[in-house]
């Protein structure tokens, strides 16, 4: 490796492997070394470096995406934003928080807190994922339903392009319309325009108080008419779903007893506004109605903090529990109306083709996001499981297309769906996304062979 600049680095064997993936489990690690800037203009150094050496650059947060879009696996130099975790500035009026990228959310969320503000953006990972992953990402999370994805948050961005250009985008500003925002290109751009080092989030009032429901169902379509009735009589925040086996994994990982009696086929959490306990009995004469028309065969309702949180466990947990089975997964939406019965054909795909192949569902129904997890059999090595998982996926995402579906709601592309985005995305726009990645990045330096195939590139 040719002279180095003057940024802490590191190269061995336990780093390379640490910092080289993600939560994937399907490709070996191997960078050359992994790089450690403390601040913008040592990332432009970084990068001007990268771009007289050819050198690949692999972004890294908190690597808890599941794409493969912060994996290491080509000899690249993994660029850690693991030193640059301070608080910028701190706006009341707006109100807002200026960070660098390599701040956790979960310490995003407790500064807002400690601020009297609430930074809503939520999921499992967010005490290890960082900003800039999130951004990266665009996260969503578990109350996408009432909140949105991180795209809705982010008021500004310090970047550092491909060409090791600094721009500042939007600079927190609430109302700016002079011509095109790049910030929203870099939202979701999975680090291969430019690397993050600074963003202005824009932080909410607390929400009021919130109970917690959890629904056993009759069916699978019992589920939307039930998330009708719920949405139009209480202030949700979230309705997440799962399956029966989704609880079983649970129960097994963390030898817990589910609060239900476990017979029904899908079951769901829902939050909802509930200030000093206020919406107690509407919620409870909504749960005896739906147990009326038969949509609904169980439940209970949470009546603390406490308890809350443990029925949140059983949705939150799920992900965890599987991940001992090297899950594919794959990361799905329809529009809202059509989850049912896009679900209803999937199931029946997958269990047509792969009918030994154990499927975990569960997800953000309430924005029509579906995870469906493959399971890996015991004595299936992982590179045979991902191959029969890449065999698997074209026929899932045929039947995306014809739902007017997403291949990939929220966890990105990365190199697990690179190849099949054009089930996605027509190719005029694949086209022009090739051309944006070439004017912020020459010589493909930033996170190369992420998103867009070589192909599109050349």
């Amino acid at each position: 490796m040719s002279q180095l600049p003057p940024i802490e680095f590191v190269d061995d064997a336990d780093s390379l492997a640490h910092y080289g993936r993600d939560w994937t489990r399907f490709w070996t690690p191997s960078p050359s070394a992994i790089a450690f800037p403390r601040s913008t203009g040592e990332v432009v150094e970084l990068v001007q470096w990268a771009r007289r050496t050819q050198t690949a650059l692999v972004p890294s947060g908190g690597r808890t995406g599941l794409s493969g879009g912060a994996v290491a696996a080509s000899g690249e130099v993994v660029v850690s934003l693991d030193r640059m975790r301070e608080s910028l500035e701190y706006e009341p009026f707006e109100p807002s928080l200026s960070v660098q990228a390599g701040m956790p959310v979960g310490e995003l969320q407790r500064l807002a807190a400690e601020a009297g503000w609430f930074y809503p953006v939520d999921w499992a990972a967010a005490g290890s994922s960082q900003v800039g992953g999130s951004i990266a990402t665009n996260a969503g999370g578990i109350r996408v339903l009432r909140y949105g994805m991180t795209r809705n948050w982010v008021t500004g961005l310090t970047v550092v392009t491909g060409r090791g250009e600094v721009l500042h985008l939007n600079q927190g500003l609430v109302k700016n319309n002079t011509g095109l925002d790049l910030r929203h290109l870099m939202i979701g751009s999975e680090g291969t325009l430019a690397i993050i080092t600074e963003a202005t989030m824009a932080l909410t009032a607390p929400p009021p108080e919130q109970s917690v429901l959890m629904l056993g169902f009759s069916g699978l379509d019992a589920i939307m008419p039930a998330f009708d009735c719920l949405r139009r009589a209480l202030s949700l925040s979230a309705f997440e779903f799962f399956d029966l086996a989704s609880t079983r994994h649970v129960s097994r990982a963390s030898t817990r007893d589910f609060p239900l009696d476990g017979s029904c086929p899908f079951y769901a959490v829902v939050e909802f506004d509930d200030p000093d306990q206020a919406n107690q009995d509407q919620a409870l004469a909504l749960f005896e109605q739906l147990l009326e028309e038969g949509h609904v065969l169980d439940g209970t309702i949470s009546q603390s903090g406490a308890q809350a949180t443990e029925l949140w466990h059983w949705r939150e947990a799920i992900s965890e529990a599987l991940a001992v089975h090297t899950p594919y997964k794959n990361d799905l939406s329809v529009r809202i109306g059509r989850v049912t019965g896009f679900l209803d054909e999937l199931d029946a795909l997958v269990g047509k083709h792969y009918p030994d192949f154990e499927v975990v569902w569960f997800g953000h129904i309430g924005d029509g996001n579906l995870h469906m997890n493959v399971l890996r059999p015991e004595q299936w090595s992982v590179e045979e499981f991902h191959r029969a998982g890449k065999l698997l996926s074209p026929r899932v995402f045929e039947l995306v297309k014809r739902h007017g579906g997403s291949v990939s709601a929220e966890h990105g592309v990365g190199l697990l769906k690179r190849d099949d985005l054009g089930w996605s995305r027509g190719p005029r726009e694949l086209a022009m996304m090739a051309a944006i990645k070439q004017q912020f990045d020459p010589d493909g330096i930033l996170n190369p062979g992420k998103m867009l195939a070589a192909n599109l590139l050349s």
